[in-house]
């Protein structure tokens, strides 16, 4: 940790007077004293200075996936520990900007993570004083967890999982990985595949635990008529219209997606596509691609524009006249939607797989009894996978022919459908206990705690 310490000590030696020079030559340029205030903020520099009282529960997540992951044990250490605070720290603008939506009247503190500087982190640690901290799913920081071990407060990792080419670099150095793991008191992991990734690295195994995955327990709000209505209103569609809603995709899966929408057109005339790409600055790319193969596609942020009145429901919606304007995609380039409008939605597809990405988490489609189309590129969450196949609710194209073939499929049988989204529903209702599972674990770290 010297070395480590050591290294982050001389960036400081150079961060910091730039930070001022910065700020000191560039009032008045509004893109630069945002970037001096994030970096401020990535260096503590911007805690509040209000005190704030210690023993409170400390969760950290990276970004919009982790904390959409931490939102139900939040909620759930709440209740548990009404008498502690709970703070919030998260890396990334997105995922601060839906940590403030999700969790902004449930937590105490919302804050920007730090860097692993030494300095950094001892700043916040003094300032947080907290009586656990507990880290979601990925990200591991050493200088935040070797401080937080000399002062005593236990480090609980919760839904953590072991993509295989991180096990791949973990086999390399395996003193490092049981280096970098050893100030976790607990890891609390996704699968036993994940588990025993940790164990083959040498890992104490009364510290490594398979608890499942506490996304699987995120309760999701019924949708009713009136709310389903609502959402088609707000997006200039009919509730008739058939939805394929794919999420979280990237480059070289977009173009794909359309030309699969468009052999599909000529079968399924009112076939809509939702397209909510992973990184969403790249939306108006996508709709450029899209309109390159002739297809009208829009920004969600520019329905209101578009379709003037679109977010009142009509009073009978099926009733609403066709309109030579419709549009066939419709990008996101909004952050926290994607969710609900995959209960829309007749087949989803979950992106980062068509491309060896390693996929993204399959569960929020399944939730709410949808089809789940995937590529061959799962590797970040192979149990999972495994598991809704052999439910029978997911389904694995090899490329875009086999994506062509399995979306005529589906929307040619509706038993199949409605089959396989009742199966793809049942294997998230199978797997709930995890959060119960990691509560029970916090509560007895911090009872029996040093």
């Amino acid at each position: 940790m010297l070395l480590y310490h050591f290294v982050w000590t001389i960036c400081l030696i150079f961060c910091l007077p730039a930070l001022w020079i910065l700020r000191r030559t560039h009032r008045n340029n509004g893109k630069v004293q945002r970037l001096v205030e994030r970096t401020r903020e990535r260096l503590s520099l911007g805690l509040p200075r209000v005190s704030r009282p210690g023993g409170g529960i400390w969760i950290h997540a990276l970004s919009v996936g982790e904390v959409i992951s931490a939102v139900p044990l939040v909620y759930a250490l709440e209740g548990e520990f009404p008498e502690r605070p709970v703070v919030f720290t998260v890396t990334t603008v997105t995922g601060m900007a839906v940590a403030r939506e999700k969790l902004g009247p449930r937590v105490s503190t919302i804050l920007t993570m730090p860097v692993d500087a030494w300095w950094c982190v001892e700043r916040m640690i003094r300032f947080l004083r907290p009586a656990v901290f507990i880290l979601i799913e990925t990200d591991i920081w050493p200088g935040v967890l070797s401080r937080l071990k000399a002062r005593g407060v236990r480090s609980i990792l919760v839904n953590g999982r072991i993509s295989p080419r991180t096990f791949k670099g973990y086999s390399r150095v395996p003193f490092l990985a049981r280096r970098l793991f050893a100030p976790f008191h607990l890891c609390l992991m996704q699968s036993d595949l994940d588990r025993a990734r940790l164990l083959r690295v040498g890992l104490d195994r009364a510290r490594v635990v398979t608890v499942g995955n506490i996304k699987s327990d995120r309760e999701m709000e019924p949708m009713g008529k009136e709310e389903r209505d609502r959402w088609f209103a707000d997006l200039a569609l009919k509730p008739s219209d058939p939805l394929w809603v794919a999420g979280s995709t990237h480059p070289g899966e977009e173009e794909a997606l359309f030309q699969v929408f468009k052999r599909l057109c000529p079968s399924f005339p009112r076939l809509r596509l939702v397209v909510a790409p992973r990184d969403t600055a790249r939306a108006r790319e996508i709709v450029k691609t899209a309109s390159r193969l002739d297809l009208k596609a829009l920004l969600r942020t520019e329905i209101p524009e578009a379709f003037p009145g679109s977010g009142n429901p009509p009073a009978t919606p099926l009733t609403r006249p066709e309109r030579d304007e419709d549009y066939h995609v419709l990008v996101l380039d909004t952050i926290g939607e994607l969710g609900r409008i995959y209960a829309l939605g007749k087949v989803s597809f979950v992106g980062g797989s068509l491309v060896p990405i390693g996929g993204h988490n399959l569960l929020e489609p399944a939730s709410w009894g949808k089809v789940v189309l995937f590529g061959p590129h799962t590797r970040n969450f192979v149990a999972m996978s495994e598991a809704l196949l052999q439910a029978g609710g997911g389904w694995r194209v090899k490329d875009e022919e086999g994506l062509y073939q399995a979306m005529k499929a589906l929307l040619q049988d509706e038993k199949m459908l409605r089959r396989m989204g009742d199966r793809a529903r049942g294997f998230v209702e199978d797997n709930q206990g995890a959060l119960r599972r990691v509560v029970h674990h916090v509560k007895e770290s911090m009872t029996h705690g040093t």
